[in-house]
């Protein structure tokens, strides 16, 4: 045209601009501009408006503001261009902030407006703004419009309020395909995913034809559900609607194989794409990253550099996770200074996931400078940096900069406050955690399931249970995430029962646990020793395919242990395609608690000889074997090694096993000359120890010393007083027994009830001494006097001389036959068929007499009793102990 000699129109240049727009040609944009300079067109609005959107566009925001600024007449439509450039470029803020000001300036938003600026609120999770601005639509009579509903639909969605967004969904009277999608994206963001292939399924059948939006949606539904099949099956329908040829639509599936853990699919679908953009590069990268192939990531990121496709905002929001992931911090700084020399670090978005990169790799500090360098920050970057406190054990300092970013008028929006309630868990401060719930309350965000997750963990970890599932019952929706707080709660505040009670509601309401679900549920199971109940969550865990997860194959491998399956532990342990540091300590603490402490050591050593490097725990663990196995010599050893070789600092725990190791062998003038020589100060646990040991070996003298002491260290300790007195009986000196049993009624202290537990039939049954609250009771009873007999007739003498003198023997005899474990095992005996092992759980030592009795019960009876202690395990098998007598 510009040959031909024809001169150029207002209309030819609005016609021409989006085209340079849409290809985000600027310099030829920019060219355009400088040919309209020369004319008279730059006044008229609808040009600069052009304009305005080829810069948005373009992603040049500052020429896009200067244009808008110095515009003299300003309509809706140049509002809505400005505010969607500021939306579309990141600067959702300042889209908010220029809503307003439009609205201040007295013109009206027309539904292009509203389709706008609630994708900014969205993005925000700016759930008071989009609410007011569902108002202005309301009140504007745009309810009706599809596309501002649809808007209106996903903006509640992505700010959590699932139940609102599809209350409003239902209510459109005619919903095109944007709506639809809007509503099945909305679920799959809310975790919600099975609700969105239901509403991909009514959108089907409402004969809506799915577009490649759709499929982009639902793909990553599939990803999260981890539902290949179903993914495999939408693949199928994309090929049949030659739908394949779209770059997002591929770049979809292959996010979606890879989040499947089929990684080999998804590198051969990104390998036959035809054409790639950043996308698809950046979906083979993050693909590669979430199956911890992070090396593979970054070859990618680097094959695409080579292939002249330049890295965005989004590719390196996605690789600094990769690297977040593994701890790759060196790795990480690489990317760093490639976004420096790209000029990236502007954008907030990147410059946001460096600081989460560098607190996520514990450079917190680094995280720190980073974040206070930012040109500009945004809600997320102050996020990133109250979760990198938070990771880091700095929850004090996450609520310093919650107050900062308060006072420089950053609102907090859901995501916020799912970062700043651990930090309450995690110092403890239920009274500060509760006056957040109340604001939140107030903010109108206790609907987001992500928000009301972390207050019902924030109760749990600061002890408060009843409020925790007061919250939990209350909540308007719940996911795994929400029942798996409620179960690790339970289990960490000693309520096991409860947890394994809330673990069978979960899965009776149809939620299917997670990884994190069996972790958690697992331990449970050990510590009440229900053997059967964990099994059956083993064959669950295969079933669900989380066997390859080494956390849960750990966690297995630790309850068959704890439950005194030794033997099916190292079974599993075997199998384990991958194991870390926390698998090999499971099987060597698995061995010592079991008494098999010669093949705890040899575990040790195959575990050095694999290449994992031991650290505290597992130094913990094998003096923990060698002092119940009486192995001064090589107890002293790896103590030794593990300060000199493995530069790794005893803490209390490897002093309580080296006191426990020399004290048991008898050594106690050298076990006390040890204690005094410790560089910290003995702590009681330690005291304890030696005071048992002191018991043990009936030194009178030593174990008053050290009891007198901790009457002093904490004179609140029931044991202290009981052991004093156990030394005192072992001499025969009644009347100072009776001095220390004073000493305890005066102080008001009572010695812990012992309390055990036997598992039958999926059933965990509780008794404690003196126990008559059974159904069984009488025939438990009958039993346990039957047995009585039975064991006195084979040589059984009751070692009652730890009860007080002033009782009649026969008193005393009755008093020993009614122990807890006792009548565990008489329900064992009457209740689990004959040739099954019985296995209690106690929560005290067992005493001499219960331990002798059981020797005697096992050749009785030919049954082989496990019992395990607060210490170890003691495995009776015809009249014999695995523990030697030594425990």
């Amino acid at each position: 045209m510009q040959r031909t000699g024809l001169q150029p129109d207002h209309i030819t240049f609005v016609s021409v601009l989006p085209a340079f727009a849409k290809m985000g040609a600027l310099e030829q944009g920019i060219d355009i501009h400088q040919s309209i300079k020369g004319t008279g067109i730059l006044s008229n609005v609808v040009v600069v408006t052009s304009l305005i959107d080829m810069y948005a566009k373009c992603g040049s925001m500052d020429k896009a503001h200067e244009l808008f600024d110095g515009m003299p007449r300003r309509d809706v439509i140049s509002w809505t261009t400005i505010i969607a450039g500021y939306a579309q470029n990141g600067f959702v803020e300042k889209a908010l902030e220029t809503f307003k000001q439009m609205e201040l300036a007295g013109v009206k938003p027309n539904s292009t407006t509203f389709a706008s600026i609630l994708p900014a609120c969205a993005k925000m999770g700016a759930l008071k703004h989009g609410m007011d601005i569902h108002q202005s639509i309301t009140e504007g009579g745009f309810s009706s419009d599809v596309v501002v509903s649809s808007c209106l639909v996903d903006m509640y969605a992505k700010c959590g309020c699932i139940d609102k967004a599809r209350e409003l969904f239902d209510r459109i009277p005619q919903r095109d395909v944007v709506s639809w999608n809007a509503m099945i994206a909305g679920y799959v963001q809310n975790e919600f995913v099975e609700k969105a292939f239901e509403i991909f399924k009514q959108m089907q059948s409402a004969g809506v034809k799915p577009n490649s939006t759709t499929f982009a949606t639902i793909l990553p539904a599939c990803a999260k559900m981890g539902a290949l099949e179903q993914g495999m099956d939408i693949h199928q329908r994309i090929t049949d609607g030659g739908v394949l040829s779209d770059a997002v639509v591929a770049s979809a599936l292959v996010h979606m194989y890879a989040k499947c853990g089929s990684i080999g699919k998804a590198s051969k679908l990104f390998d036959g794409m035809l054409k790639r953009d950043v996308v698809s590069w950046n979906a083979m990268i993050v693909g590669y990253a979430q199956n911890g192939l992070v090396e593979k990531a970054l070859a990618t990121f680097k094959q695409m550099e080579l292939a002249g496709v330049k890295p965005n905002t989004t590719t390196f929001a996605s690789i600094l996770p990769a690297c977040a992931k593994m701890g790759a911090l060196e790795k990480g700084m690489e990317i760093h200074q490639k976004i420096v020399e790209g000029g990236f670090f502007s954008d907030v978005v990147v410059a946001s996931a460096l600081v989460d990169m560098y607190a996520k790799c514990g450079s917190i500090v680094k995280a720190r400078e980073l974040f206070d360098e930012m040109p500009q920050r945004n809600v997320v970057s102050w996020n990133a940096l109250i979760a990198g406190y938070v990771q880091n054990g700095f929850g004090e300092k996450a609520l310093e900069t919650f107050k900062e970013m308060r006072l420089v008028g950053v609102e907090p929006y859901s995501s916020t406050w799912a970062s700043i309630i651990p930090a309450c868990a995690q110092i403890g401060a239920l009274e500060l955690g509760t006056a957040i719930h109340q604001i939140i309350i107030e903010s109108g965000f206790f609907s987001d399931i992500i928000v009301g997750n972390a207050l019902v963990d924030m109760y749990a970890k600061c002890g408060s249970m009843h409020k925790a599932r007061e919250l939990f019952d209350k909540m308007p929706q719940r996911n795994v995430v929400s029942w798996t707080a409620m179960i690790v709660g339970y289990a960490q505040n000693g309520l096991v029962e409860k947890a394994l009670e809330t673990f069978k509601q979960m899965q009776a309401v149809g939620v299917e646990p997670n990884s994190t679900t069996f972790a958690s549920i697992l331990p449970a199971c050990a510590k009440m020793g229900a053997l059967e109940q964990g099994m059956d969550i083993h064959q669950s865990i295969m079933e669900g395919g989380f066997l390859s997860d080494v956390v849960v194959a750990s966690a297995l491998v630790d309850m068959y242990a704890k439950c005194g399956s030794i033997d099916k532990a190292r079974e599993l342990f075997d199998k384990m395609p991958q194991r870390n540091v926390v698998s090999w300590n499971g099987m060597i603490a698995g061995y010592a608690q079991n008494g098999v402490c010669k093949d705890a050591l040899k575990i040790f050593e195959l575990m050095k000889q694999s290449g994992t490097h031991p650290d505290i725990v597992s130094f913990a663990c094998v003096l923990f074997a060698c002092s119940h196995a009486g192995l001064v010599d090589e107890g002293c050893t790896y103590f030794s090694h593990m300060s000199n070789t493995y530069c790794i600092t005893p803490t209390v725990d490897h002093y309580v096993c080296m006191v426990d190791l020399l004290a048991r062998a008898g050594y106690l003038d050298d076990t006390l000359t040890f204690i005094i020589k410790m560089p910290a100060k003995p702590v009681v646990v330690v005291w304890m120890c030696f005071l048992g040991a002191c018991r043990t070996h009936m030194n009178m003298g030593l174990g008053v010393f050290t009891a007198t002491l901790l009457f002093y260290l904490d004179p609140k300790n029931a044991a202290t007083y009981v052991l004093l007195s156990n030394i005192y009986a072992d001499v025969g000196r009644w009347g100072e027994v009776q001095m220390v049993r004073r000493l305890m009624k005066d102080r008001g202290i009572k010695k812990t009830p012992g309390c055990s537990w036997i598992e039958e039939h999926k059933m965990v049954h509780s008794f404690r001494a003196g126990d008559r609250s059974h159904p069984q009771t009488q025939e438990i009873y009958a039993k346990l006097e039957k047995l009585d007999w039975e064991m006195k007739a084979a040589g059984y003498f009751p070692e009652s001389s730890h009860s007080l003198n002033d009782v009649e023997e026969e008193e005393k005899e009755l008093f020993l036959c009614h122990h807890s474990e006792k009548l565990a095992i008489a329900f064992g005996l009457l209740n689990i068929p004959s040739g099954t092992t019985i296995r209690v759980v106690k929560n005290l030592r067992v005493c001499a007499d219960c331990h002798t009795a059981t020797k005697f019960i096992s050749k009785i009876v030919g049954r082989e009793i496990v019992v395990r202690d607060v210490n170890r395990f003691h495995h009776f098998k015809q009249g014999q102990c695995s523990c030697g007598d030594f425990w």
